[in-house]
């Protein structure tokens, strides 16, 4: 079941959020550039259960995904994420999103996941 809130909790990220969010994008944007493509979706998966209650982060987040599924010549992975986009970015805007889901296609859309401890401790 996906977790709800109000589309008024949308506002801003908290400030260490934000950073541990920016920091993780950074990282993944230098391993694709690097063509470290494993590395990059690992930070992406991450960053995504960061981000993914805030509509442009969360969409950010799938847009790399997709980069790397094209890179990759992956059908599955840029079909499934082209559709994350769209999902993901509604998903968000009415603050309904399957809580730490990491975003691939190797994941339901739609399924809970764990959140780690230090995430979670940012996430509040």
């Amino acid at each position: 079941m996906a977790a709800k809130r109000n589309a008024s909790n949308e506002a801003a990220m908290t400030p260490a959020l934000k950073n541990a969010y920016d920091a993780e994008m950074a990282a993944a944007i230098n391993a694709y550039r690097q063509g470290r493509l494993v590395r990059s979706f690992g930070h992406l998966e991450t960053a995504h259960v960061l981000g993914q209650r805030h509509v442009l982060p969360h969409v950010i987040t799938h847009w790399w995904m997709l980069k790397i599924g094209l890179k990759r010549r992956s059908l599955n992975e840029a079909a499934g994420q082209a559709v994350r986009i769209v999902l993901g970015a509604l998903g968000s805007a009415v603050g309904i999103v399957p809580t730490g889901n990491t975003g691939g296609t190797n994941v339901g859309m739609f399924k809970r996941m764990p959140i780690d401890r230090e995430l979670q401790d940012l996430m509040r």
